[in-house]
């Protein structure tokens, strides 16, 4: 349990409660899924308590490695960067959209439009200024970097995602303001123009991608902090992210 007394968000959410905390995050190592052309994450000592009397790592990864959060500048140019979010972006309401059987033997699924409206259906309407995380099941891939991506034998990708429909919707019709996702993008992985992405920022959307532990996240009535650094002029980055959810 975790006692929070903040106020209240910007979107009148009162977050003085008691939450059981689910984090989201993947831990980093050298070994991660990483995109095709990214750096590979280096961690590398660089003193030690027995020589140095402190302990000190260097790292380098890149923007988009690990879980992580992305900012409009990542597909539009003149798009906010990461440390221009206000920071009442990233403490907001949430809901989980579960579409892991549908992606269970199809790796190339997309959220539709009809998904989302079957989920209201049985849950009400998706809350404006929330975050929709989208569950696939993708995360048990994670130490598996060539089902995590789904390489065929061409090199394409085949992973589950957003369709650009559903992010269209979602941001015009629902007025959310990110979309998260257990997978390495929000864009399935047989899209190659990277159609839901660029809908969403140019709409000045967030994202967050390469989350685990969604299946112990309820569907709705929920908060997510997004712990993600603010680099001067950065296109995003790994994130500490949790789920904060009130406790019964």
């Amino acid at each position: 349990m975790l006692l929070l007394v903040v106020g209240t968000l910007s979107m009148g959410v009162n977050i003085s409660m008691n939450f059981r905390i689910v984090d989201l995050t993947h831990v980093i190592t050298p070994e991660i899924p990483i995109w095709p052309g990214d750096p590979k994450p280096i961690i590398e000592p660089m003193a030690t308590v027995e020589k140095d009397g402190y302990f000190l790592n260097k790292l380098c990864i890149g923007e988009h490695s690990g879980t992580h959060f992305g900012a409009p500048a990542h597909f539009v140019s003149d798009g906010k960067t990461v440390d221009e979010i206000p920071s009442d972006m990233l403490i907001a309401p949430a809901v989980k959209i579960d579409i892991s059987e549908k992606c269970n033997g199809n790796p190339d699924y997309v959220l539709t439009v009809e998904d989302i409206k079957e989920w209201e259906e049985r849950n009400g309407k998706i809350p404006e200024g929330a975050y929709v995380l989208l569950r696939t099941g993708w995360d048990a891939f994670w130490n598996d970097p060539e089902k995590y991506f789904g390489f065929d034998e061409n090199g394409g990708m085949h992973f589950p995602g957003f369709s650009e429909e559903a992010v269209i919707f979602l941001m015009d019709q629902r007025k959310v303001i990110g979309l998260g996702i257990d997978t390495h993008g929000i864009d399935p992985g047989n899209d190659e123009e990277y159609k839901p992405n660029t809908a969403l920022f140019e709409r000045g959307g967030l994202h967050l991608e390469n989350l685990t532990n969604l299946d112990k996240v309820p569907d709705k009535g929920f908060l997510i902090f997004v712990g993600v650094l603010p680099i001067k002029g950065g296109s995003g980055g790994p994130a500490r992210i949790l789920a904060l959810i009130p406790a019964q």
